[in-house]
């Protein structure tokens, strides 16, 4: 089994819903929560300008999509970004244990403080999340800058 393949065949359903978030003319980050066997359980993206509501990011519309289980210990939060402090802490209250990042260039948030707590990270670097992520901030700089709390 090629992890990375598998990973990034994950990622890909990430950037569906961050290319759906964009087009909505919202910010282009999506996500999915699957089980360690790669079944899908939820998916969703940021909707912070679609829902006037700043709670709304890509992980926790995932995580909501997926609904109630009795335990994560099973599942892979994959996002197109890494996650911001509020999301990393959605993983670590509930135990999520894997996050695959399709890249951390453009926004560095919580994976490392994750990491130093135990949950593994795959971090892809991918090309075309970089591009879509670069090509916002350049074009919406303040809405980049209010979504992660910056005036």
């Amino acid at each position: 089994m090629d992890e990375n393949a598998d990973a990034r065949d994950m990622l890909a359903v990430a950037v569906a819903e961050a290319r759906a978030g964009l087009a909505e003319g919202g910010i282009p980050i999506g996500a999915a929560l699957f089980t360690a066997g790669g079944t899908l359980l939820g998916r969703g993206h940021n909707r912070r300008v679609q829902d006037d509501d700043a709670s709304t990011h890509a992980e926790t519309a995932a995580f909501r999509a997926a609904g109630r289980r009795p335990g994560y210990r099973d599942t892979v939060m994959v996002t197109t970004l890494s996650p911001c402090w509020y999301c990393s802490g959605l993983v670590r209250q509930f135990g999520i244990p894997h996050v695959v990042i399709g890249e951390a260039r453009t926004f560095h948030g919580g994976h490392d403080w994750l990491a130093e707590h135990g949950v593994r990270i795959t971090l892809l670097d991918d090309q075309a999340c970089v591009g879509m992520m670069t090509d916002f901030i350049a074009a919406r700089p303040q809405l980049w800058f209010e979504d992660i709390g910056q005036d």
